[in-house]
């Protein structure tokens, strides 16, 4: 009989260890580390036969994209979905996984696939009255409740459809490893076993996962090596916007986003969301910039608001909300180092308006014009789009994609934009352009002299 290989393994991190110990070396997480089976014995495996390269032609590659009347889970997905693929979906609680899932389930089974939603949270019952308040009841799709891993890989091995939906990842468990479902040997074998099955028998599979309070997909980090595309579904309980992300894609843009709105019919797409996040927008109001920025492929504008007040306590308050945090500190050393402008008595706030996250650099200009705006009490002109890179010497350095920025403010009806110097190709898109190749000249020609 051959031994069973038990390992250790980090949930935070998913490094593996040969002994138990509290604290994991790789992440320096405490009580994360717990023991795992192996789900095979290495030696037993049966390796596959190697094949030449140039003897691979593209019938052999299952390369045939096959799209969803939902254009933007399209997009996030790089034009449609990929046979024999693993694609992980997570999100807080309730943001809409299941409602976005299940619409682009019976999406593709209208269009003529075969797919099966298997969901291990919910009776059939309560996804059948979701759908018909989707009103999406009559889809040919295929509903199974079942948690038990064998009798699932069984189910789709035998049907073999186009596309399975796993709702969720955390509640399959496997009666090979003794563990509790939702658990990192449950969770991997899961994942493992489901992967391996979507390219053998050539399934698409998506699997829902659930977050943990840092926003990241619980589990080990493993899982998301295992599939082909890592999706986030991100937004703000307070807005009716949600935005679907692309981390991590094999087949596509890794950093696309898609915008839908939450309805009482379920999810709608957002075909402009730079309208829809400048919707509420109040002009001529202090601290607020519009800052055009690009989420993949897409340009998107988006309200930056800042708010800056006198603090009464020693240590003033640094609040961020949709933007990092460091970044804003870099930001203010740079306003007070290179440009002479304190902000050590003032509390800072500081918030990206509809929900959505930037990570671009290409935010700093507006950030900095914001933060300007509400410490001097003066508003931007409101037909003012701003964009632009700063760096620790106080100058500005251009960014990519200007003209398509440029292009989509005027669109929306903004008539100049602030940007750094040495962006020629600004000149065709009828934008009136204000150029600074420094902070402090830019601050400068908009709110003049400043005291510190």
């Amino acid at each position: 009989m051959a031994k069973t290989s038990v390992t250790f393994t980090c949930s935070a991190c998913g490094a593996t260890h040969k002994k138990w110990a509290g604290k994991c070396d790789a992440c320096d997480a405490w009580n994360t580390i717990s023991e795992e089976v192996a789900l095979q014995d290495p030696r037993s495996a049966a390796g596959g036969r190697a094949i030449s390269l140039s003897d691979l032609t593209t019938t052999d590659a299952p390369l045939t994209r096959r799209g969803s009347g939902i254009e933007e889970l399209n997009r996030v997905l790089g034009g449609g979905l990929v046979p024999a693929s693993a694609i992980l979906v997570g999100g807080d609680p309730g943001i809409g996984k299941s409602t976005l899932l299940l619409q682009a389930a019976a999406d593709f089974a209208r269009g003529g696939a075969e797919v099966m939603y298997i969901t291990g949270e919910e009776a059939a019952a309560q996804v059948r009255m979701r759908a018909a308040r989707l009103g999406i009841s009559d889809a040919p799709l295929q509903l199974a409740a079942e948690t038990n891993l064998r009798d699932i890989i069984a189910t789709l091995d035998k049907t073999r459809p186009d596309l399975a939906v796993i709702d969720s990842i955390q509640t399959m468990w496997s009666d090979q490893i003794g563990a509790a479902p939702g658990s990192v040997s449950q969770v991997r074998a899961a994942a493992h076993d489901l992967t391996s099955l979507a390219k053998r028998r050539g399934i698409s599979v998506i699997l829902v996962g659930h977050v943990t309070k840092d926003g990241q997909i619980a589990g080990p980090r493993v899982v998301e090596h295992m599939v082909d595309t890592v999706l986030y579904f991100e937004g703000e309980r307070g807005h009716q916007f949600r935005i679907l992300r692309a981390v991590k894609n094999r087949f596509g843009p890794a950093d696309e986003i898609g915008v839908f709105e939450m309805t009482g019919q379920g999810l709608e797409e957002v075909t402009n969301p730079s309208a829809l996040f400048l919707s509420d927008r109040e002009v001529r109001t202090p601290g607020s910039v519009v800052f055009a920025g690009i989420e993949g492929t897409r340009p998107v504008l988006v309200e930056i608001q800042a708010l800056v007040a006198q603090s009464p306590l020693a240590t003033p308050r640094r609040s961020v909300v949709g933007w990092d945090g460091a970044r804003l500190a870099m930001i203010l050393a740079v306003l007070e180092a290179r440009c002479g402008i304190a902000f050590a008595g003032f509390d800072v706030y500081l918030n990206v308006a509809g929900g959505l996250r930037i990570g671009e650099p290409a935010a700093d200009l507006a950030v900095a014009a914001a933060l300007i705006s509400a410490r001097q009490d003066i508003a931007l002109p409101p037909d003012a789009a701003v964009f632009g890179e700063i760096s620790l010497s106080g100058g500005l350095r251009p960014v990519a994609q200007a003209d398509a920025r440029a292009r989509e403010a005027r669109k929306l009806g903004f008539a100049q934009a602030y940007a750094p110097e040495g962006l020629k190709s600004l000149e065709d898109t009828g934008l009136r352009i204000h150029r600074s190749d420094t902070l402090k000249g830019f601050i400068d020609s908009v709110f003049g002299d400043i005291e510190a």
